[in-house]
């Protein structure tokens, strides 16, 4: 739906992710063995990922001001739970927190996590948010200087909102 660019470094992840559920068509790519090659799931992780993706759509909503639409898993309850180490860069020293082990094999939750903890270093976390159109609600980086977008697309979902609005009146 977006038509913004890509979420940067790890919040790409997170984004994708959350945009893996069409709320206005109900299609979801978790459904195909295609979408869930992406995350790297098994028929048997899809539900937690939901879950996990549902969260990460609650916390969006709340970067932009809005309540979950139903309730889920407090994100903080479903990351406490992700392995992290901390890793060090033995050429500069730099550290992170990481899923333990190759991160290729790590899993969903793990990846998210460092991704998420990532954006909160960066202090990106708070630009990646939610679409405030009910039957979209995608994922989309605010890229804007003041950090108050609300739509994925200006061209959609905003536009639509603002006619919605003029004819109220």
């Amino acid at each position: 739906m977006s038509d913004r660019s890509a979420a940067p470094g790890g919040l790409a992840l997170v984004e994708s992710l959350v945009n893996t559920l069409d709320i206005e068509s109900g299609a979801d790519a978790l459904d195909t063995a295609q979408g869930r090659a992406l995350f790297g799931l098994t028929e048997g992780e899809v539900e937690e990922a939901r879950a996990l993706r549902e969260s990460l759509r609650a916390a969006l909503l709340a970067h932009t001001g809005h309540a979950p639409h139903r309730p889920v898993t407090p994100l903080g309850e479903l990351l406490a739970s992700a392995p992290l180490v901390v890793a060090v860069d033995e050429r500069d020293g730099s550290a992170c927190l990481a899923p333990p082990g190759p991160a290729d094999g790590a899993s969903l939750l793990s990846r998210t996590a460092a991704a998420v903890a990532q954006a909160l270093v960066a202090g990106t976390w708070t630009r990646l948010k939610a679409c405030e159109a009910v039957t979209c609600h995608w994922a989309y980086y605010d890229r804007s200087p003041a950090g108050r977008g609300r739509w994925c697309s200006m061209q959609v979902c905003g536009a639509r909102a603002k006619m919605r609005r003029y004819r109220s009146k």
